[in-house]
């Protein structure tokens, strides 16, 4: 009798040699959002691993969207070049196929890694202003965050768009969107978190509206980049501006 688990499958225009797939970990081992020798060792190991599929860990769209310093990034060409790297060492000596998780923490960003407590940075440990749909603090113990304008929800869009598109040109054969644990994404969606008045708050409808807008213009950015690929891929490569 022949094993789903171990059946090819195909998901849109990506195959896979089996169901098995490696979740996303954070490994809060990055230097500015860009990815360290860690990152090579830990998933090179993971890609020869036999999985068909290992996603890099929740990787930040802007500074200000990572959960910790240490946090992966993909939104710079140093962090874009980083992640080639990786994408080249496992394609060399692994089979997996690779996708990424592109995040922005929102109102639980500006915290100290695991291991030193998880608690929100101090601000003598270069804490940062978070923002959220509303002003409203993720827990007592942590800082209100400031109310998202127009500007930062057009800002976020366009740094989500950013990061596909860096992750296209660097290899990565599939993108998820982190829109769970009460990170930016996730908080729109919450009733609790989102008190908007401006078309994206309110109903189900409203809350969902900037997230699917968000999903939408990567899904648009990436076709695009595909197609760019396909074509010329000698073209696809850390950008130069």
């Amino acid at each position: 009798m022949t094993s789903a688990l171990f059946s090819p499958i195909k998901l849109a225009d990506l195959e896979l040699a089996n169901r098995i797939v490696v979740s996303p970990m954070c490994q809060y081992s990055a230097d500015d959002g860009v990815a360290s020798g860690w990152h090579i060792t830990h998933l090179g190991m993971l890609a020869n691993s036999g999985a068909a599929l290992v996603v890099l860990e929740a990787t930040g769209t802007e500074r200000r969207g990572r959960i910790t310093h240490g946090c992966l990034g993909l939104y710079s060409d140093d962090c874009e070049a980083a992640v080639a790297r990786v994408v080249a060492h496992c394609r060399r000596y692994g089979t997996a196929k690779l996708g990424i998780q592109l995040a922005h923490a929102g109102r639980k960003a500006s915290a100290r890694r695991p291991w030193e407590g998880g608690q929100p940075l101090a601000p003598g440990e270069d804490a940062w202003q978070t923002i959220a749909p509303s002003a409203i603090a993720f827990g007592p113990d942590w800082p209100v965050p400031r109310e998202m304008t127009a500007a930062d929800m057009e800002r976020v869009r366009d740094g989500f768009v950013d990061a596909a598109r860096r992750a296209i040109r660097a290899g990565i054969d599939a993108i998820e969107l982190h829109a769970a644990h009460g990170y930016l994404l996730h908080s729109f969606l919450s009733p609790i978190s989102n008190k908007r008045s401006d078309g994206y708050g309110g109903s189900l409808t409203a809350r969902m509206r900037y997230p699917l807008e968000i999903a939408r213009r990567c899904v648009r950015s990436c076709r695009g980049a595909c197609r760019l690929a396909r074509a010329s891929p000698a073209t696809i490569g850390p950008r130069a501006d």
